[in-house]
């Protein structure tokens, strides 16, 4: 397996607490990773009322002795209104070199991260989801005819991503991930049409698509027609995501993490 780099999102605040125990946790727990861990920073910019960038220099200084690289991006399509957008356009500023993998910053490592087979090459994300959306409001406004207009709009084939085990009123039966990790070989591919991918679906004018909420689930959204239009899908799911309890951190592993394995590795 090739090596590859991590990216997270820092920011001043809350973000940069999160990244620093991420990396304490990977430093922990993942001896054998090798790869460069980037701490994506938006640029303070007409996006934003301040600047968003960590301005503690302990905490930069803390975060680089744990072996991450501070890198600068520059939000020309979200920002302040959208931050989660962060996770789209920071994508812009990664090295091209290696496959990369995007961490929510409230994660932790709790096993060997470089034990998981990854095949960068046929991307996924977080299978930690539930029917959050959309939501249907009525006659014309069902799964199949919200996700059509979404594929449609992105110009990816809708047919082939269907889950045929399920029927068309389970929500299972389309694409759908939580965002809060996803990979693919190329940061800049993968990025350039998840930013394209997100405009398309966020100027969109047609009204099944105008009638749901995309704040905050664009991002959510998008990653559907992304990742199929790489040749990814939920069958190439690999990081079992662990624990979640709000409003603290998800815990992500390989394999699967039970609440008593998240509380007896926090111990050790």
């Amino acid at each position: 397996m090739p090596h590859f780099n991590l990216v997270l999102i820092g920011q001043n605040g809350r973000l940069e607490f999160e990244v620093i125990l991420f990396l304490a946790s990977l430093r922990a727990n993942s001896p054998k990773f090798e790869g460069r861990v980037f701490i994506a920073e938006p640029r303070p910019n007409q996006a934003w009322t301040m600047n968003p960038m960590i301005r503690s220099q302990h905490t930069r200084d803390l975060i680089a002795e744990l072996g991450a690289e501070f890198i600068a991006f520059d939000n020309k399509i979200f920002g302040e209104s959208y931050p989660y957008g962060n996770k789209i356009e920071c994508l812009t500023a990664m090295p091209n070199d290696k496959p990369f993998l995007f961490f929510d910053s409230d994660t932790l490592i709790l096993d060997e991260l470089c034990d998981v087979p990854f095949d960068f090459s046929r991307p996924t994300a977080s299978l930690r989801r539930t029917a959050t959306w959309p939501q249907p409001l009525g006659p014309g406004h069902h799964y199949a005819d919200i996700w059509k207009d979404c594929y449609d709009i992105c110009g990816v084939d809708y047919t082939s991503s269907l889950d045929e085990q399920f029927s068309a009123q389970d929500w299972r039966r389309y694409l759908y991930f939580n965002a809060s990790f996803f990979f693919y070989e190329s940061p800049t591919k993968f990025g350039a049409r998840f930013l394209e991918f997100a405009q398309r679906i966020k100027n969109s004018t047609r009204p099944r698509i105008t009638r749901q909420s995309l704040d905050p689930w664009l991002d959510q959204v998008v990653l559907p027609m992304v990742i199929h239009s790489f040749g990814g899908g939920e069958d190439t799911h690999l990081l079992g995501d662990g624990w979640t309890q709000r409003p603290a951190v998800i815990i992500v592993g390989y394999p699967f993490f039970t609440p008593e394995k998240m509380i007896e590795s926090s111990q050790h």
